[in-house]
């Protein structure tokens, strides 16, 4: 039996652009999202993508010519993308029929539907023996609420964690976004944290990527924290990547104890949101020699097992002026 329709669920998007609604189309021309909607085979009926947390409702014209819904919704589950598909008599999707696409404001009124409850309830059962197996212990609770320098103790370990995957690939320095850290990480009376609180703190299941930046584009990434839309949004930073900050300015920066010149060549490891430009900051696009590495949860949970009794480290790896 033939699949009568093909839906593609794309883990890549496109940037938002402006104010636009639920169902605007209000997206950087030509995003990588986009350039895929368009791309992929004209057998595809819809294309569901995410990634950028950002909302619109596009159409994307195909290979053969023709249209197809391109949606995203809104982090955090605050809205829903709904693609009403209508069927011919043969049960093919009728590409000219198919209403327009929307997305649906999320709200916390609606019952719980009693034939998926048995479902979900399986799930966790079975996947109770891998979420309850321990990965490492604490000296105390990793939070990740930020101190005055921005940094959170859970996010420097997080950066730590990807910087201590990444040295095979010669990477000399981690950043990472404060908006991947999920929850704190609590150990119980015996100070042992769990591979399900690992999760719960990164399920997004985002690829650890180095790159090459100079010491002019690291400076950039630097600043752009002050000055990205939605900033100030400071990137969580490995122990050895230290910084000075004078109201939205960057001063000194050191790696390892030496100063970072801006001709430098300085090997950046992150994970691929952030390297696509996530978040505003597009400097990581310019990185070169980029490289591939492990799941984020993987060297987080890799870095709890390697440092048993683990402690919060000092956030002041960034000093404020």
């Amino acid at each position: 039996m033939r699949a009568q329709v093909l839906l593609l669920l794309l883990h890549q998007g496109d940037e938002a652009t402006g104010d636009g609604g639920p169902d605007a189309c209000a997206v950087e021309p030509g995003g990588p999202g986009s350039r895929i909607a368009a791309a992929v085979s004209a057998d595809v009926d819809a294309v569901f993508s995410a990634h950028t947390h950002q909302q619109y409702s596009c159409s994307a014209t195909d290979p053969a010519g023709n249209p197809r819904p391109f949606v995203q919704g809104l982090s955090f589950g605050r809205l829903l993308s709904v693609v009403d598909l209508a069927l011919t008599g043969d049960g093919d999707v009728d590409r000219a029929a198919t209403g327009t696409a929307r997305n649906v404001v999320v709200t916390r009124d609606v019952a719980p539907d009693p034939a998926v409850a048995p479902i979900v309830d399986r799930a966790v059962a079975q996947s109770r023996p891998l979420a309850e197996r321990p990965v490492g212990t604490l000296a105390g609770p990793l939070l990740r609420a930020p101190a005055p320098s921005g940094l959170s103790p859970l996010g420097t370990v997080i950066a730590d964690a990807q910087l201590a995957a990444s040295r095979g690939d010669g990477a000399q320095l981690a950043l990472t976004n404060p908006g991947g850290v999920r929850a704190d990480l609590v150990p119980d009376a015996d100070g042992r944290v769990t591979y399900g609180q690992a999760y719960t703190v990164q399920p997004f299941g985002n690829i650890l990527q180095t790159m090459t930046l100079t010491g002019a584009q690291l400076r950039a990434v630097l600043d752009q924290q002050f000055t990205v839309d939605d900033g100030p949004t400071v990137l969580q930073s490995s122990s050895n990547l230290r910084y000075t900050v004078a109201g939205n300015r960057v001063g000194d920066i050191s790696v390892g104890g030496a100063p970072v010149v801006d001709d430098g060549r300085y090997r950046v490891a992150t994970n691929n949101f952030l390297a696509a430009g996530g978040d505003g900051f597009d400097t990581f696009t310019a990185g070169t020699e980029l490289v591939g590495g492990p799941v984020d949860l993987d060297a987080f949970v890799a870095y709890l097992g390697a440092n048993p009794g683990l402690a919060p480290p000092s956030t002041d790896r960034v000093v404020r002026r």
